[in-house]
């Protein structure tokens, strides 16, 4: 496939496309803080720049464009350039790889598609609450476990 634009153009295109604060990133995090949470944005030195960060939690949510992070890539992928291809499979490759190194470090990953944040934000949002009520009560039971250990 030929690209029709000349490299400037490209660039110029290419330079728009938000790697962060896209506008589904913006309507997620302004849904949390409404509702009383704090969280971390894009956080450098966890693996993959998680979009969302809850250190005490310890949950990192990730919130993937269609496009870019490969939604159903299966059934579209054969339409694209080579490049494309690559670009896409290089992209999901590094997002399994990020989420394996994060879980291994003790992290629970979560990860929201850009489709299903459009459809229905307020459900998006009650499954990251759903998951920070689940990890707080394993984080408290542990907590208790280990104060109840301790010698008078």
């Amino acid at each position: 496939m030929v690209d029709n634009l000349t490299p400037e153009q490209r660039s110029l295109t290419m330079s728009r496309i938000r790697g962060r604060d896209t506008k589904v990133e913006l309507a997620v995090r302004r849904a949390l803080h409404k509702r009383g949470h704090r969280y971390r944005v894009n956080v450098p030195w966890l693996a993959g720049k998680p979009d969302v960060v809850f250190t005490k939690a310890r949950l990192v949510i990730f919130i993937d464009g269609d496009f870019w992070h490969g939604w159903r890539f299966e059934q579209w992928s054969q339409k694209l350039a080579t490049y494309w291809r690559e670009k896409i499979a290089g992209n999901r490759a590094r997002d399994q790889r990020s989420a394996a190194t994060l879980k291994s470090q003790g992290w629970s990953v979560m990860c929201l598609w850009e489709h299903d944040v459009k459809e229905n934000l307020e459900r998006s949002v009650l499954g990251i609450e759903r998951r920070l009520a689940r990890l707080r009560c394993i984080s408290a039971r542990r907590r208790l476990a280990r104060a109840s250990n301790k010698p008078p």
